[in-house]
């Protein structure tokens, strides 16, 4: 069994999730992974993998499991909360980080919205 390349392996690709930046030979799976399909969903798991060691520290505590749990359910969603909210800037910064503009988007989702631009302007004549 051999691994491709051009696609991290585990260990680097826990680095990239903490922000490391990949080698250039990876640049074409940085570019997908960022501006491909599903790239929010893969962006809201990278985000959550930092904050693991927190998670786990939080079961370590003293106290009922019910309460533990509730701890680390709050921590989960005020990561959740900060990975959504900030998703724009983080993803234009790894672009940036990996040499790509920052205003990448993904060609099918550009597509589509340079169509609607274009019925838009037709329509009503902008």
């Amino acid at each position: 069994m051999t691994r491709d390349p051009r696609r991290p392996g585990p260990i680097r690709w826990i680095g990239y999730a903490f922000g490391r930046r990949l080698p250039d030979s990876m640049r074409d799976w940085v570019r997908r992974d960022l501006t491909g399909e599903h790239a929010a969903a893969r962006h809201v798991l990278r985000g959550i993998v930092p904050f693991t060691p927190l998670f786990a520290a939080f079961l370590l505590f003293p106290g009922e499991l019910w309460l533990r749990g509730s701890m680390v359910l709050l921590a989960l969603l005020l990561a959740l909360f900060y990975t959504v909210a900030f998703m724009p800037m983080n993803r234009a910064h790894r672009l940036a980080k990996h040499g790509f503009p920052q205003d990448l988007r993904n060609p099918e989702q550009a597509r589509r919205a340079d169509a609607d631009r274009a019925r838009y302007a037709a329509r009503y004549g902008h």
